[in-house]
């Protein structure tokens, strides 16, 4: 996560990069954490969800001050109050789980996979939202710690593999996130074929996509790959034009009514003899 963090600072931009999608993953750290310490796993895959968990806050941080307008400390103050509530409950499950752990006792734990598995596939679903608004395109999200984090799913599910015994519902964790990352980059490689030729008739213009973008949309023309609207957007815009043309309804009435009278028709004009 550390370059997807570095890209957000740099830039000052989240924009792509669901702030649900970074504290889901950090939410997903508690129950993971667990289960890797309370099973004893190797010493890496204890420390994988504990550092993970601290970075995704730290990103979600992030979505807080470039994408929400926070405040710094804010939004700093929030991540830190976050991250010690996870560690004391996590803590807290660790040393109720474990005993029951040895004594044979699996099913709790294996609930607590399960939940982890559940958040850990939430968590790289608001993406999918981003990737539906921007018909394929992913934007916002660094591709160094894209391939990072899938080689850290793919390599930590070898490790799982090679172990002395393979941990079904661990395994389950770690591909569904390969799967899942996995769309995520077919998705932007089919965007990228669909809009080679849009791309390359922009470049010899010497512009950008978006530049291509704003142009349609500032001008009103369909584009093919304009954004699409979210669905909160586009309710907004219905109750935007509905008040708009009652306010247009309402002032025509009343401009109507300030009309001076006809004095030929009027009941109260004076009649020739």
């Amino acid at each position: 996560l550390i370059p997807q963090i570095w890209t957000n600072w740099r830039t000052k931009k989240t924009d792509g990069l669901p702030g649900a999608m970074m504290f889901m993953w950090a939410l997903c750290g508690v129950p993971f954490g667990v289960y890797s310490i309370a099973q004893n796993f190797n010493i890496p895959l204890q420390v994988q969800p504990n550092a993970f968990m601290g970075l995704c806050l730290v990103g979600w941080a992030q979505t807080l001050v470039y994408h929400k307008s926070w405040v710094a400390w804010k939004a700093a103050a929030l991540a830190l109050a976050i991250a010690a509530t996870f560690a004391g409950v996590e803590a807290a499950l660790i040393f109720t789980l474990r005993p029951l752990y040895n004594d044979g006792k699996e099913v709790p734990i294996f609930v607590v996979g399960i939940f982890a598995a559940v958040l850990l596939a939430i968590g790289l679903l608001p993406p999918y939202g981003e990737i539906w608004k921007r018909r394929g395109r992913v934007i916002g999200i660094n591709w160094i710690f894209l391939c990072m984090d899938w080689s850290g799913a793919f390599f930590s599910l070898l490790a799982l593999v090679v172990q002395h015994s393979f941990d079904v519902l661990g395994g389950v964790l770690y591909i569904i996130c390969i799967i899942l990352e996995i769309g995520i980059f077919t998705s932007h490689l089919v965007w990228l074929l669909r809009t080679r030729k849009i791309r390359k008739a922009a470049a010899a213009e010497g512009k950008t996509f978006d530049d291509l973008l704003a142009e349609h949309e500032a001008q009103g023309i369909p584009f093919k790959f304009a954004e699409r609207k979210a669905w909160n957007d586009i309710s907004r815009r219905k109750v935007t034009e509905t008040l708009s043309s009652t306010s247009q309804d309402v002032e025509k009435s009343a401009a109507d009514a300030a009309l001076p009278l006809d004095p030929g028709s009027s009941t109260g004009g004076k009649v020739e003899s």
